[in-house]
């Protein structure tokens, strides 16, 4: 894929844009001229995120606003405050867990609920704000191959194994941005929904858990990834890419060339991925879970 044009007059908005893959997506934006908002838990971090942004793009365009995507309630409050088009959505934050089986507060499996159910109300509240051309990507990740079908119970239906919930989280995440492609074309939207993910990315996600204390659950996945693992700002190429690229009309899977590592192009989806039976009850469930309705 080509370089990264310019992004002056796009507004973007990056969830978890203050650390790993969703900081160096935030960057590039920034650098290309977009106006870039990141979304992060922890404001203090946020700040500490632009600060750095500013120092490499001096004058960037760069706001930071509090979204805790395991709490409905902080996504509505964060969609309600949201004014204004958005061109470029980036559902980049995710978590992977520690061995225990634990919660959001409105009670979803926390990666699920995370990783897939939190953005799917983000991107449903905010489509007011969304209108053709505008890029949406969602992160979905190489743990979604060993996954295997799609678990209807969403991570509470069957004995918990943290690792395969990760990988059915991101294939939910996969499903999603498939789904809603097939439902903004149906609707004649213009929107373009591209999925993506960044092959073995030394990112933070392989040290910690959602408590920000050190998981053991990802102590092999953390060494391994030092050893074979591209850098974050190598591993947000495909995101970027997949947000910014030209040509893209929604439905591809971007990745690296050689799956770890290696320029972005396209990739491919696990087969489990593609079943449309499996992902329009994964979107009627979303919305049932969530209470959001995106009208499509």
């Amino acid at each position: 894929m080509s370089g990264m044009t310019r992004q002056d007059g796009k507004v973007a908005l990056i969830t978890g844009g203050n650390t790993g893959l969703g900081y160096q997506t935030a960057l590039s934006l920034a650098v290309a001229g977009a106006s870039v908002h990141i979304a992060v838990r922890n404001l203090e971090k946020g700040n500490d995120a632009c600060a750095r942004i500013r120092e490499q793009a001096p004058g960037a365009d760069i706001t930071v606003r509090r979204l805790d995507l395991a709490d409905q309630h902080s996504i509505a409050e964060f969609a309600a405050g949201w004014s204004g088009p958005l061109d470029i959505l980036v559902a980049n934050a995710g978590l992977m867990m520690a061995p225990s089986l634990q919660f959001t507060v409105d009670g979803f499996e926390l990666q699920m609920g995370t990783n897939h159910l939190g953005h799917y109300a983000l991107i449903g509240q905010l489509m007011p704000a969304l209108s053709a051309g505008t890029r949406v990507v969602s992160l979905s990740s190489m743990a979604h191959q060993g996954a295997g079908r799609l678990d209807r119970g969403l991570g509470l239906g069957t004995a918990y194994a943290p690792m395969r919930m990760y990988g059915q989280s991101k294939l939910a995440c996969a499903m999603f941005g498939l789904e809603f492609d097939r439902r903004v074309r149906a609707a004649g939207l213009g929107i373009v929904s591209v999925v993506a993910h960044p092959g073995w990315s030394a990112t933070d996600l392989f040290n910690r858990s959602y408590d920000d204390k050190p998981s053991p659950i990802v102590f092999l996945s953390r060494k391994v990834s030092a050893l074979l693992g591209s850098s974050p700002a190598h591993g947000a190429q495909s995101q970027v890419a997949a947000a910014v690229a030209p040509g893209l009309r929604g439905g591809e899977y971007i990745g690296p060339r050689y799956l770890l590592r290696g320029k972005p192009g396209q990739a491919t989806l696990s087969k489990w991925a593609h079943r449309e039976d499996d992902a329009k009850w994964l979107w009627e469930e979303s919305a049932r879970l969530t209470g959001v309705d995106f009208g499509i």
